[in-house]
């Protein structure tokens, strides 16, 4: 059985002006990874597609979709999701790809994906379903008034959506699930852009899950450079647990909220999922 690994020491963060862009670097990234194999960990929402109002109309276009097909030709590569496993697997379509739903509470890989002859299947906090079920009930009768905000109940997490919601609602929905999730202490609440997500309070996130991949798949060695993409909250955990041995970007720009104050663990900043295609374009030549 595979053991879960131990996560890196961490270091300190630094703010998101102060990274290089992994465009204008692209020969330093190439200069890292001559010689290497590659292993890449992509977030779906914000990072593969625009964040939308609702989240069932986040769509992976044609075109990034051809990119991550030609991308898994070459490499590993693991969609690692706040979605449902099998949501975000069906938005993405493709059977050469490994997925982990849940932030990562949630692994599975096709087939096809098994580069080494290996099967990939782990869930971690299955034992807190009727936990996350009461959350949810006093999650959905707490916020029945709040027009515009939406609760998605997801097989081992919830997300509350406050997007939508009026300038008076969004400021008020994280106070109200926050005081919710007190009567919940076995459950975590993490806030990422106008969302809170509700978890198992157990030691798993996507940073443990990333390693678990890395180690499950025999990928886990110094020939191997995992590369890490994502743009939020969550997905920090793993760019903390491959700092030091691998390469963490940052999805993001000043048009996003609160700019000037964010901090990251990653070593490189792309602009938006537009600049992210062109990135795993040149990475899957």
């Amino acid at each position: 059985m595979t053991k879960t690994p131990e996560k890196t020491p961490e270091e300190t963060p630094c703010s998101v002006r102060d990274l290089p862009s992994a465009l204008a670097r692209q020969a330093e990234l190439d200069q890292r990874l001559e010689g290497k194999e590659l292993a890449v960990f992509l977030d779906y929402d914000g990072t593969l597609t625009h964040i939308a109002e609702q989240p069932s109309l986040a769509a992976l276009s044609q075109d990034m979709r051809a990119i991550i097909s030609g991308l898994a030709e070459r490499c590993t590569v693991a969609v690692v999701s706040g979605r449902d496993r099998a949501d975000v697997e069906k938005l993405v379509g493709l059977d050469t790809v490994i997925y982990a739903g849940n932030h990562g509470f949630d692994i599975a890989a096709p087939r096809r994906t098994s580069r080494n002859n290996v099967s990939v299947r782990r869930e971690e906090g299955a034992e807190f379903t009727e936990k996350l079920a009461l959350a949810a009930a006093d999650l959905e009768r707490e916020l029945a008034g709040f027009t515009g905000v939406l609760m998605e109940t997801k097989k081992a997490s919830i997300a509350v959506h406050y997007r939508q919601a009026a300038a008076s609602a969004r400021k008020e929905t994280p106070l109200v699930v926050a005081r919710i999730l007190e009567r919940h202490p076995e459950l975590r609440l993490t806030h990422g852009k106008m969302v809170c997500e509700i978890q198992p309070r157990v030691d798993w996130d996507k940073g443990r899950a990333v390693l678990f991949l890395l180690e499950a798949l025999g990928l886990d060695g110094a020939h191997v450079v995992p590369v890490y993409v994502g743009d939020d909250v969550t997905d920090e955990d793993a760019f903390r647990a491959l700092k030091g041995r691998g390469i963490g970007i940052f999805v993001g720009n000043d048009g996003d909220g609160g700019f000037d104050e964010k901090t990251t663990s990653a070593d490189y900043i792309i602009r938006d999922p537009g600049e992210v295609g062109r990135l795993l374009d040149h990475l899957g030549r």
